[in-house]
């Protein structure tokens, strides 16, 4: 089988699988989403995915754990919610704490 012929299985592979997803959330009986079961684990699942989204985004670049200027950025964000500034504070402070890393040759 060719490459271009591979790609077009594994395009509709991915098709019927995500078609086949909704269609289960369709006819998965109401009782069962309805239990409080469901709702912890699907708010932990968030949670989980969120941090795993943005411990790649802020630990890593390629497949090489860095330690660059994101560290500080997260670093003094993090610091600023604790002291329950605004959050466009925290944003642009820690933007600005990473642009001056990178300026003075970190990251």
């Amino acid at each position: 089988m060719s490459e271009y012929m591979l790609m077009w299985v594994a395009i509709v592979v991915a098709g019927v699988l995500a078609w086949a997803t909704k269609y289960a959330g369709h006819v998965v009986p109401e009782t069962w989403l309805e239990n409080p079961r469901v709702h912890r684990i699907a708010a932990y699942v968030t949670v989980a995915l969120l941090a795993a989204l943005f411990a790649v985004q802020a630990f890593t670049a390629g497949s090489d754990v860095v330690l660059d200027a994101r560290v500080a950025a997260v670093a003094v964000a993090a610091v600023l919610l604790w002291r329950k500034a605004p959050f466009i504070v925290v944003v642009f402070v820690a933007a600005g704490v990473a642009a001056g890393l990178r300026l003075l040759g970190w990251g």
